[in-house]
């Protein structure tokens, strides 16, 4: 959407916004430099970085409220589950509601007048229309112009590509549960900083977060950010198929395995308006995700 922008194929934008987690893939920092240097300052549109903390370093300090990562959970009697997620409103959705009040010229607590709002862009293509949402603060008014151009994900990227940008790469948490093999495989085989990383902040939140620890309420079962529920650098994220899937995983029979999001990951990905969690953000009298 920045990109049909700035070459004036949609109306020019004031702003964009990024809502920087802490904790993305190198390469997405990279290609966001890319983007500010070629397409947008070239537009005169300023790209607005918000970002509520690192999510990372948050799970892992006993002295910060953490908002929950969607982990995957074996519980003591063997049962699987995921914890609650909370990740998308705090990292997300709450900072970018800040940078827009802020923009309107009412900041947190003030009270925004009926008749001033910004026209917020969400990029969702027609591949996921049912997640295009109206916004539930009447200070942000959603529209979604790919669904309006009837673009799908593939004419996003043809588009990409015409424009030289063929290796744009997907938007997480470089540590995100909804990663599929394919995403481990290319941070492990790519990046070796990288997957350390992800693979020792794995092994740390076995247990919960530091902060639910260091207050006594130590998780009952262990955390996982495979699917699999066993450690990172152990998981199968070598092309497993259906049949080594259950072969591994034989206490988990009850859960529904979809072969390919389990290789490519949720196909609907995390963005800030589009996250597949499914549990919409709690929103407190002020219209920010708490």
């Amino acid at each position: 959407m920045l990109a049909l922008s700035a070459r004036g194929i949609l109306p020019k934008v004031d702003y964009a916004i990024f809502a920087d987690t802490g904790w993305e893939p190198r390469a997405v920092y990279q290609h966001l430099d890319r983007l500010e240097r070629d397409i947008a300052t070239p537009a005169g549109i300023p790209i607005l970085r918000v970002c509520a903390g690192n999510i990372r370093n948050d799970a892992l300090d006993p002295d910060h409220r953490f908002a929950s990562m969607p982990l995957y959970i074996l519980n003591q009697d063997g049962r699987p589950g995921m914890t609650r997620r909370q990740c998308t409103g705090e990292y997300k959705i709450k900072p970018i509601k800040k940078a827009v009040r802020e923009l309107l010229g009412y900041p947190h607590p003030a009270r925004i007048p009926r008749d001033i709002f910004v026209e917020q862009w969400v990029g969702i293509s027609t591949d996921e229309f049912h997640r295009a949402k109206d916004s539930d603060v009447k200070y942000m008014r959603n529209r979604h112009p790919l669904i309006d151009m009837n673009w799908s994900r593939a004419d996003c990227v043809k588009y990409l590509e015409s424009l030289g940008l063929a290796d744009t790469p997907k938007s997480s948490c470089l540590g995100c549960p909804f990663h599929g093999n394919a995403q481990w495989r290319h941070i492990r085989d790519t990046s070796p900083e990288e997957w350390t990383d992800v693979v020792t902040f794995d092994a740390a939140i076995r247990q919960g977060n530091a902060r639910a620890n260091a207050t006594g309420n130590r998780l009952l079962g262990q955390a996982f950010l495979h699917r699999s529920r066993v450690p990172l650098d152990q998981a199968p994220i070598d092309h497993v198929t259906a049949a080594e899937w259950a072969a591994l995983q034989p206490q988990l029979g009850q859960e529904q395995v979809d072969v390919a999001e389990l290789e490519q990951g949720v196909s609907d990905g995390c963005s800030p308006w589009a996250c597949r969690g499914g549990v919409e953000p709690v929103q407190d009298d002020f219209g920010l995700a708490s």
